[in-house]
């Protein structure tokens, strides 16, 4: 594959690029080599059945290359492809990327993470596949091979994705991205406008945006909308990975650091009224500010459920 344009390495959007021009700006140019791409017409066997567009590699794109030298396995997710939901294909691919890892360890895997969830044209396929994606997750960090999500396209992590990004042994997230369980529309569905209103777009990136996720301790950094502040930040956060075998004191202190956070959060409502109880003065603030000085002023005041 060419080389990288130099748009994409100096002011390209990560919230904008396709799944494709993510991976060649963040890897080493010309490194990249894709592992079931289009020409191979891996396509899904179900939705023709439903009358349903088909994608040639199914929403996902995963393969091997070079970042800043070192050898890693990639996969990014197409969040204009249905959301960048996952379905049986899609999902086969992302598990023996993940089982290929195992039996040739890169230094890491890199998950460029862009879905709503589980493609609902494929219920049960699709809810399969991504309990095996994190199985496999779990996995290669067995292995000593650590996992790092990155977060900032257009669908954010959510359902079964968002399960899978926290499963990772790190998160570089924008504050475009955003990361949560059930989404906006999901639970304006089920529980009213009145529990959250997914068309208020500031409420919705204050609770699930980047730049929440990295005060309450979900992510390990937050970069600007730009696919080479990514690729600086994962190359700056690979040598400080170290995967280690989980013991029961570790999970232990994990779970009361997580229950310590629902209990001192419980009740707010929106993230402003978290960032003020964390310390900071002028949380109204803080959507405006940049990401490095964003860091800056919310660095000694996140939380860490570590």
């Amino acid at each position: 594959m060419s080389a990288a344009p130099a748009s994409l390495r100096t002011a390209h959007s990560f919230y904008e690029a396709s799944a494709r021009q993510r991976v060649v700006g963040l890897l080493d140019p010309g490194t990249f080599h894709e592992i079931l791409g289009p020409r191979e017409r891996i396509t899904s066997p179900h939705l023709p059945q439903l009358d349903a567009p088909c994608a040639f590699d199914d929403g996902v794109v995963i393969g091997t290359g070079r970042l800043d030298g070192e050898e890693v396995m990639i996969a990014a997710q197409e969040g204009s492809y249905m959301g960048g939901a996952v379905g049986e294909v899609h999902g086969a691919k992302l598990v023996g990327l993940l089982r290929r890892a195992i039996a040739k360890p890169p230094k890491a895997v890199l998950l460029l993470i862009d879905s709503g969830g589980v493609r609902l044209h494929e219920a049960n396929a699709g809810l399969i596949a991504i309990s095996e994606i994190m199985r496999a997750v779990l996995d290669v960090r067995a292995a000593g091979i650590p996992v790092v999500g990155l977060i900032g396209g257009i669908c954010g992590a959510f359902g079964g994705t968002g399960i899978v990004a926290r499963l990772c042994t790190a998160l570089v997230m924008s504050e475009e991205g955003r990361l949560a369980l059930s989404g906006p529309e999901v639970i304006e569905t089920v529980a009213g406008v009145e529990e959250f209103d997914s068309r208020d777009r500031a409420l919705v990136w204050r609770v699930t945006g980047g730049k929440h996720r990295y005060l309450i301790g979900d992510c390990d950094r937050i970069v600007r909308d730009d696919i080479a502040a990514f690729r600086e930040a994962t190359m700056a956060l690979l040598p400080t990975l170290r995967e280690q075998p989980p013991t029961l004191e570790k999970l232990r202190a994990r779970h009361a650091a997580l229950v310590e956070r629902d209990r001192r959060f419980a009740g707010m409502r929106d993230g402003l009224e978290i960032w003020q109880s964390l310390g900071i003065e002028n949380p109204a603030a803080l959507p405006m500010l940049e990401a490095d000085e964003f860091v800056r002023v919310a660095k000694p005041v996140r939380t860490s459920c570590d």
